[in-house]
């Protein structure tokens, strides 16, 4: 059996945050604004990971009202999602990821971003695939005001 989910997530450009993207911190003037670390690549990949074994979202499991989650590591987010599924007999085949943002460019960071993917899901890192892309300065992406993620997960049988 194969089951497949869709995540996204955005999260607003601001000054004094860091700027995470799939576990992997980037030189940037401004960061991303939220209540864990702001990675907005890995919530994609959570909620995509939740969303095809049937189990919410990431809103149920880390709830921004939680206290534990303030400035959480995503990565380890991603790891406890990846024991959760297993709990239910579940594992991980394949994820592709599309980050879009303006500034700055991806690709210097692409592969170093699929090798901390991998590694927390448990994959060789030719199932992770992280593609970049732009706004063309259409709406907040485009302008720069934030930054968008979008990721499908494949899950299998864990045995």
């Amino acid at each position: 059996m194969t089951l497949a989910g869709i995540g996204y997530d955005s999260h607003r450009l601001g000054a004094g945050r860091r700027l995470v993207i799939g576990g992997v911190e980037i030189a940037h003037e401004q960061g991303l604004e939220g209540h864990s670390d702001a990675d907005v690549l890995t919530h994609a990949v959570i909620d995509a990971l939740l969303g095809a074994a049937g189990l919410g979202d990431i809103g149920e499991h880390f709830p921004d009202t939680d206290e534990r989650w303030r400035d959480a590591d995503s990565i380890a987010l991603l790891e406890e999602v990846v024991s959760m599924i297993a709990a239910h007999g579940l594992r991980p085949l394949n994820i592709d990821c599309t980050v879009i943002m303006e500034a700055p460019k991806l690709g210097p960071h692409r592969l170093a971003i699929r090798e901390r993917l991998a590694a927390a899901l448990g994959l060789e890192i030719a199932r992770v695939n992280v593609k970049a892309s732009t706004g063309e300065r259409i709406g907040f992406v485009g302008r720069g005001e934030g930054v968008a993620a979008l990721a499908i997960a494949s899950l299998g049988d864990a045995a």
